[in-house]
């Protein structure tokens, strides 16, 4: 494949359409999906799960800007991802062409690399350099324009310059003098902490990451796509005392992961005006974003990773188990989960979110790969379903982009055929969060992808009203239902299973635990098509009683 890169999605058009021919005459897999932002979603997710840029394929003009929210959900999570736009022909630039735009001055603020094609000659370093700056460095987002015009026109082929292959990027490792002082301040501390986020998943670290934290013996805890780096069944995770953890922890050890809003921005009230910080991180300019960092560990996660546990090992070092700070997050692990068991065993209808997500955990298998997204289901979810496996969560990231999730499942089950045959894809969706590219499940059924597509219908977003309030509230017809309706609500009780009927599949609607059950069987046993399994819970039900907002406000 060209540049290592074996995927493309994308929606063809003038002028595009002889490049998704000629992609797929040379190898490269085609996937047609429904919409370009979409396309984008599962471009950039295979991009993740395999450190390859896949490439999203768009037409000129409104196309390219379908594109946008997908190139910045990418950047903004540091995901690899090439994105190719149809442009006008060269001559009609500037007279009002055809969907013209200045697709790469649009494209430049979410993009690492840029790059105008005016020849064909252009064509093989232009697209090097492309999947050069996508993965080297943080990764990211290249664009490459190539006008309609270019795409038409003829060379000898003997004037081609070929391009030899983009090796992976060097692994570096972190100043020795850095990785003593590292140690130092974390032999030192009294109420040490990890957090695991997903560069290091993306960076494929995981087993020097284990080895360390066996060995160290220190608690943990993994941001939402760091999760499975370290198994969350661990005993050293602490996820269930994540605000004691952070509120009280002396030292952190960040790996892989931004003191952005996701983590306060290691700010109080959140974290302790005390803490230190030992930051690893492949980039310099991440270091002192939000607060001074302690000691700054830049190269490559597992590469630093080894000199630290090999520092430990010399010096014998090991967190005591019998510490007090162990005592006081297992206290804290303790309380929150008999909180949450509370909440998952309460089988009244309709349904809560933590009941839902206990059974659906119970009957999948323990290696699924997730994608999810919705505010309520996304965020509840984190907190209930278990990965003990890295690269197994995909969601709505550090852009908090909904519309993520059928886009990454698709993406993810064509890596599962090519890499894990026989791994189950689940993408769990908000009701509202499905709106964003329902269609997509037409493209499920297209490639025959057997994703196990569930929806949490609670009937709006955050939430709804059940259908009697509904009726109720809409009784006075002489009053337009736009003053009437709230902006939050949805259809009650809308019947999203029936989308099943695009590809002939099945769709289940499911009210009570035993249909969940039956229905997700009956998912398990079709390797063929995606299932849709459409859940009814409570439109009031909401995550428990939170110490601090999920969204930090500033107070400067």
């Amino acid at each position: 494949m060209i540049e290592g890169v074996t995927h493309m999605f994308g929606i063809v058009g003038i002028p595009v359409v002889e490049v998704a021919v000629a992609a797929q005459q040379n190898g490269l897999e085609y996937v047609g999906m429904r919409n370009e932002q979409a396309a984008c979603y599962a471009a950039q997710a295979m991009g993740y799960l395999t450190q390859r840029p896949a490439v999203c394929l768009a037409v000129s003009g409104p196309g390219l800007l379908h594109t946008l929210g997908g190139m910045a959900n990418a950047q903004s999570n540091c995901w690899p991802l090439i994105v190719i736009g149809g442009s006008s022909d060269l001559d009609q630039l500037g007279r009002g062409a055809f969907q013209e735009f200045p697709q790469g001055e649009a494209s430049r603020i979410y993009c690492k690399y840029v790059a105008n094609i005016t020849s064909i000659l252009q064509i093989p370093y232009v697209v090097q350099q492309a999947v050069r700056s996508a993965i080297y460095g943080r990764p990211g987002v290249s664009y490459i324009d190539v006008p309609g015009s270019v795409l038409r026109d003829q060379v000898q082929e003997e004037n081609i310059k070929g391009v030899s292959l983009i090796p992976s990027p060097p692994k570096v490792l972190a100043h020795p003098s850095a990785v003593a002082q590292a140690a130092s301040v974390l032999f030192g501390a009294h109420r040490p902490l990890v957090i695991v986020g997903k560069g290091c998943a993306y960076g494929q670290a995981e087993e020097p990451i284990r080895q360390f934290m066996q060995k160290a013996g220190l608690p943990f805890l993994p941001t939402p796509m760091g999760k499975g780096v370290v198994s969350d069944l661990s005993p050293q995770c602490v996820i269930a005392a994540r605000t004691v953890a952070l509120r009280q922890a002396d030292v952190i050890l960040l790996l892989g992961a931004r003191l952005n809003w996701i983590l306060h921005f290691g700010l109080p009230p959140r974290f302790s005006p005390d803490v230190k910080f030992i930051q690893v991180d492949v980039s310099a300019e991440e270091f002192h974003t939000s607060v001074e960092i302690t000691t700054m560990l830049q190269g490559d996660i597992g590469c630093v990773i080894e000199q630290l546990l090999e520092f430990m090992q010399q010096a014998k070092w090991q967190f005591a188990k019998a510490s007090p700070w162990w005592k006081e997050l297992n206290e804290a692990k303790e309380k929150n989960l008999k909180l949450v068991q509370a909440m998952a065993l309460d089988a009244s209808v309709p349904l809560n979110y933590y009941t839902v997500f206990h059974h659906i955990q119970q009957e999948l298998p323990s290696n699924y790969i997730l994608a999810c997204e919705g505010a309520n289901t996304m965020d509840i979810s984190r907190t209930v379903l278990q990965h003990a496996l890295p690269r197994h969560r995909l969601d709505a990231g550090t852009f908090g982009t909904m519309g993520v999730g059928l886009g990454f499942a698709i993406a993810a089950a064509l890596y599962c055929q090519k890499h894990e045959p026989g791994k189950r894809v689940v993408c769990i969706e908000g009701d509202s969060a499905l709106g964003f590219s329902a269609m997509e499940t037409e493209t499920m059924f297209r490639y025959k992808l057997p994703v196990i597509l569930i929806i949490i219908n609670n009937n709006g977003i955050y939430n709804g009203l059940d259908q009697a309030a509904w009726d109720n509230m809409r009784e006075n017809s002489d009053v337009p239902l736009t003053l009437t309706t709230p902006p939050n609500c949805l259809l009650p009780e809308c019947h999203y299973e029936s989308l099943a009927g695009l590809g002939r599949g099945v769709g289940r609607l499911c009210q009570t635990i035993p249909q969940i059950q039956s229905a997700l069987r009956e998912a398990l046993s079709i390797q063929d098509a995606p299932t849709i399994i459409n859940i009814m819970i409570n439109p009031l039900s909401q995550r428990k009683q939170q110490d601090f907002d999920w969204l930090t406000r500033s107070k400067m």
